[in-house]
């Protein structure tokens, strides 16, 4: 856990919240005196969900990929 001062802060403040990308805490101080405590919102070890990995849980229907009606293009385009 960092502990700078405001100044400092608002100067580097870029550089900071990089290192808080890699984890850790930053303090914030006013006269040497904690004010505010900053961290990642980034959790630790969450993956991005991969491509494909619902394969064959359900079937697309063909005509999902014909045209839209006319009268339904333009109910969505408000005219």
């Amino acid at each position: 856990m960092n502990r700078v001062n405001i100044h400092d802060a608002k100067t580097n403040l870029s550089r900071y919240l990089a290192e808080l990308t890699a984890g850790g805490t930053l303090v914030i101080c006013n006269r040497n005196q904690p004010v505010a405590e900053l961290r990642s919102l980034r959790k630790k070890g969450v993956r991005k969900p991969r491509i494909g990995v619902a394969k064959g849980e359900f079937v697309v229907p063909g005509s999902f990929f014909e045209p839209l009606p006319a009268e339904m293009i333009k109910a969505f385009s408000g005219k």
